[in-house]
């Protein structure tokens, strides 16, 4: 029951704010749809059947309300080898097994994978992306009549200045109703929406694409589908974050991953390209007032709407307003703070932050960027951990027994530090060495931990290893080789 009154909530506690917000998200997505299929090779209709696709289906099965699903660069992007080589089917079968593939991922709760990606990986990945969308409205600036700087002006100055005056209606709704009305009046020679290819006028149909269903096609799509998969998982759950974050309420990340496979294999049997969460149309739809699954089902009905009913109309808006609009996300996306904390923040996070934001830049893709920022904040954590480890130790009043403790996180990068904290040349009849401050972590611990005692033993030395954990005894029960037989022959043979 708690369910059901959460899950209504999620859809009828704010009805007008999503309504307006899911218009002025289509308003955004159809040229952004365009765009996309012709960065992936196809026809402006597998976009937008795509968005259309996805943005409602998720709105009832997503795991984040309030947030925007449709196709994206993201996912376009690692298609276009595939579009070029096999065709369109080939696209639409790939987007099926992608779908699969993330449900799966959903069901096996590999959300909770977030939970590795740092708070300096998501600041370089907001800003990585602000930049990407600023940097994606530069061909709409450049060679084009003076009259469009001035309609992007002007489209700014009603989108920051209009909410100062009144909230009641979303300011990038107005900037694109007043833009596109003024640059119709006038007759204003600027470039529109109907300039980035023709839209379609009819409804997606049902249909299975048409590949010969054996092992030879799977090869071929396979490694584009998990790719597509882990992209557009890694792009939603960071967005999920956000939108969290922006919204003050949890996400269900694994519900989201299945929501996302369910919409993705769907929209591949309409004829539709695979898509993801889109942080800028997430951010435009939070910061115009949507926060509930209604926002993203008005997004998609209205985008449907608009292409098939009113396309002559929607042709029309003049690029000019929705550049404006993609600029004041572009720097609403952007953490500024980030700049002025480079100082204050410990080196290593600043240094991660700047390498996920440089990844994404250079190459275009988001996944690439945020490995990086993972492998980066594991390298600096390990290192940071293997400064805390000491060895101190004792020797007793006849000089014979020296006790090491051992203090810390034995693991890979203290395993260096563990073996040259030992003196092999005292000459000595009993070695302890006592890890009950210590945890051990790794085989190679293990491995430093039985070169020691062989070591030890090889001069004639008794060790004995007291303060062992639970979980370090099991790991060194299960790993070590210093009792077996043969161990210290082994030894002396290197």
């Amino acid at each position: 029951m708690n369910f059901l009154s959460t899950y209504r909530a999620q859809w009828f506690g704010n009805v007008r704010g999503d309504l307006l917000a899911g218009l002025v998200v289509a308003l955004a997505l159809i040229p952004e749809a365009i765009a996309f299929s012709i960065i992936a090779g196809v026809d402006p209709r597998v976009g937008l059947y795509a968005s259309f696709s996805i943005a409602v289906l998720i709105a009832f099965v997503g795991g984040r309300p309030g947030m925007i699903s449709a196709a994206t660069a993201a996912t376009a992007v690692l298609m276009v080898t595939l579009v070029r080589d096999h065709g369109l089917e080939y696209l639409l079968a790939a987007t099926v097994l992608a779908g699969l593939i993330q449900i799966v991922a959903g069901l096996l709760k590999l959300g909770r994978v977030m939970r590795f990606v740092s708070r300096s990986v998501m600041t370089g990945f907001v800003n990585a992306l602000a930049i990407l969308i600023f940097m994606a409205q530069i061909p709409e600036l450049v060679g084009v009549p003076s009259l469009t700087y001035v309609m992007v002006a002007a489209g700014l100055a009603i989108i920051y200045l209009l909410p100062r005056l009144t909230k009641a209606i979303p300011s990038p709704l107005v900037a694109i109703v007043l833009l596109t009305a003024v640059a119709m009046f006038f007759g204003f020679d600027l470039r529109t929406v109907g300039d980035m290819g023709e839209l379609p006028d009819t409804l997606p149909v049902f249909l299975i694409p048409d590949i010969p269903l054996n092992l030879e096609t799977l090869m071929i799509i396979l490694p584009y589908s998990l790719a597509v998969a882990v992209v557009g998982l890694l792009e939603s759950l960071m967005t999920a974050q956000i939108v969290d974050d922006l919204t003050d309420t949890p996400s269900d990340r694994n519900q989201e991953c299945v929501g996302q496979g369910i919409a993705n294999t769907a929209t591949g049997f309409i004829g539709g390209m695979a898509g993801c969460a889109m942080i800028g149309q997430s951010i435009i739809n939070v910061k115009s007032g949507g926060r509930g699954r209604l926002s993203a089902f008005a997004a998609g009905v209205f985008l449907l709407f608009m292409i098939l009913v009113l396309g002559d109309l929607v042709s029309q808006i003049p690029m000019a307003a929705l550049v404006a609009v993609m600029i004041m996300v572009s720097i609403g996306t952007f953490s500024w703070s980030s700049i002025k904390n480079l100082k204050d923040h410990p080196r290593s996070s600043s240094i991660v932050m700047l390498a996920t934001v440089a990844g994404v830049i250079i190459t275009h893709n988001l996944a690439v960027g945020v490995l990086i920022g993972v492998l980066l904040s594991g390298i600096f954590f390990a290192w940071k951990i293997a400064q805390l480890f000491r060895i101190s130790s004792s020797l007793s009043a006849d000089g014979r027994h020296r006790t090491y403790l051992v203090e810390g996180q034995l693991f890979f990068a203290s395993s260096e530090d563990f073996m040259a904290a030992f003196d092999f040349k005292e000459v000595l009849e009993k070695v302890t060495i006592d890890v009950s401050r210590a945890h051990i972590w790794d085989i190679s611990s293990v491995a430093a931990l039985d070169m020691a005692i062989l070591k030890f033993r090889r001069d004639g030395a008794e060790v004995e290893i007291v303060g062992l954990n639970q979980a370090s005894e099991t790991i060194v029960d299960r790993l070590a080789v210093h009792d077996k037989p043969g161990a210290l022959e082994k030894l002396m043979g290197h």
